[in-house]
C-alpha cells in the first residue's frame, strides 16, 4: 500500500438551525464583504434569506449571484466570475446543490490567481488558496463542501472536466438538514442515489485506504437507512440528518480515495445528453458494480453488509450478487430509470460515449476491475 491522505475542510458545524452560526464563522474569517454563489431554484425557495440575513445583522456587505445554472459549462462560469469580480468579496458562500458549489470554490481560486478557467481545465495548478469560502449545502448528494473538485461542462467536448486541487476544499461547512426538508422526491432520489455511488465507488476504488474505507462503510450505512424515508416522507428531519452527513462522508471519500468506473461512464452521458449528474450515475451504478463484483468479491459483501442487507450466512460470491440486486431494487423504489431509452439514445450514440467515456483516465485507473473500451461498450448497450 502507497502513502494516502486525507484532505478536508478546515471546519464543520453540523445539524438542525446550525446555519445560525454563519455570522460567526464570517467573523472569524474576518470577512466584511460576501459573496452568495447559488441558483434561482435554491434563492427562489427562500433558503438565502436566512443566512443573508443573519450576515447583515453582523453588519457585512452582502451581495448575490443566483444566476449558477445546473451543470455549468466554462463560458456560464467564466460570466459567473466577471459578475463577482466587482464586489471584491472577502468570502464566498457556496448555497445550493453541487453544481452551485463548485462554482462557489471555483470562482474563489480565481479571484485570488493570475490564471484562466480555462488554464484550470488544461490543468494548469494553482498556485495558491483563494478567497476564504463557505459551503452550505442544500441537497445531500455531491458531497462538494468536502472535495477538493470542481466539476465544468465543457460543451465543445461534450464531456465534463474535473478541476482538482487541496487549494480548492473550503474553509468552512455548514450542515443543516432543516435547509433540505423542501427537497422534491425526484432529486432526494438522484442527490442520494449520487452520494451512494461516492461511497460504494471509493470504498472499491484502487485508491481505497483506511480513511476511505471508514467513511465510505459509514456513509453506506446512513444512506442505506435512510434514503427511501428521505424520499417517500420529505420532512423526516432524521432521514435528512442521515442523507446530509452520509453525503459528507462521501465528499471526504472523494478527498482521499476516488470514484471509479460510474462516474467515468456517466461524464459523457451529462457532456452531451444533458442527463442530470445524479440519474446517469445511479442508472449504470448497478450495472457497474456488477461488473466490477468478478474478483472483488469480498469488498463486495462489506457494501451489503453496511446497506443492511442479510447476507452473513452467503458466500461472498452470493453476497455481491445481492448486493446488485438490492441497488436494481433501490432505483425502482425510487423511481429511476433502468435503461436511457427516455433520452432518444440509440446504438448511433453508441461509439460516442464509448470515446467519451474511455477518455476518462482518470477515474479509469482507479476501477477496481480493469475496464476496455469493449467492456464500456457492453455495458452502455445493456441501457440502450
Amino acid at each position: 500500500m502507497s502513502t494516502y491522505t486525507l484532505l478536508n475542510a478546515g471546519r464543520i458545524i453540523a445539524g438542525p438551525g446550525s446555519i445560525a452560526g454563519i455570522k460567526d464563522v464570517a467573523a472569524d474569517l474576518g470577512a466584511e464583504r460576501v459573496l452568495i454563489v447559488t441558483d434561482r431554484g435554491v434563492a427562489g425557495a427562500g433558503l438565502i434569506e436566512r443566512p443573508r440575513k443573519l450576515l447583515e445583522e453582523a453588519g457585512l456587505r452582502v451581495a448575490v449571484l443566483d444566476d449558477t445554472p445546473p451543470e455549468p459549462e466554462v463560458g456560464q462560469v467564466e460570466a459567473i466570475l466577471a459578475a463577482a469580480r466587482p464586489h471584491a468579496p472577502d468570502l464566498v458562500v457556496g448555497i445550493g446543490g453541487g453544481s452551485a458549489m463548485d462554482v462557489a470554490k471555483v470562482v474563489a481560486v480565481l479571484l485570488n490567481n493570475a490564471v484562466s478557467l480555462r488554464e484550470l481545465v488544461n490543468k494548469t495548478p494553482i498556485a495558491r488558496r483563494g478567497v476564504p469560502t463557505l459551503m452550505v449545502p442544500t441537497t445531500a448528494g455531491t458531497g462538494s463542501e468536502t472535495t477538493p473538485n470542481s466539476i465544468v461542462l465543457v460543451p465543445e467536448d461534450e464531456l465534463k472536466v474535473g478541476i482538482v486541487s487541496p487549494k480548492l476544499m473550503p474553509d468552512c461547512v455548514i450542515l443543516d438538514p432543516e435547509l433540505t426538508l423542501g427537497l422534491p422526491p425526484a432529486i432526494t432520489a438522484s442527490t442520494g442515489m449520487d452520494a451512494l455511488c461516492h461511497a460504494i465507488e471509493c470504498y472499491t476504488s484502487k485508491k481505497g485506504n483506511p480513511f476511505s474505507e471508514l467513511l465510505a462503510l459509514k456513509a453506506i450505512t446512513l444512506i442505506s437507512r435512510s434514503i427511501r424515508r428521505a424520499f417517500t416522507t420529505g420532512t423526516d428531519l432524521d432521514a435528512r440528518h442521515d442523507m446530509l452527513l452520509g453525503a459528507m462522508y462521501g465528499g471526504m471519500c472523494i478527498a482521499t480515495s476516488s470514484t471509479t468506473a460510474v462516474h467515468a461512464l456517466s461524464y459523457p452521458l451529462g457532456g452531451k445528453y444533458r442527463i442530470a449528474h445524479g440519474i446517469s450515475n445511479a442508472i449504470l451504478l448497478p450495472f457497474v458494480m456488477r461488473f466490477n463484483a468478478v474478483g472483488n468479491e469480498e469488498k463486495f459483501r462489506d457494501v451489503a453488509l453496511a446497506m443492511g442487507l442479510d447476507v452473513a450466512s452467503l458466500s461472498p460470491a452470493q453476497a455481491a450478487d445481492a448486493m446488485v440486486d438490492a441497488l436494481f431494487a433501490l432505483n425502482r423504489d425510487l423511481r429511476i430509470p433502468g435503461d436511457l431509452k427516455r433520452w432518444n439514445i440509440t446504438g448511433g450514440d453508441l461509439e460516442t460515449l464509448v470515446d467519451g467515456a474511455a477518455k476518462v483516465t482518470r477515474l479509469l485507473d482507479n476501477n477496481p476491475r480493469p475496464m476496455d473500451k469493449a467492456d464500456i461498450r457492453a455495458i452502455y448497450e445493456q441501457l440502450i
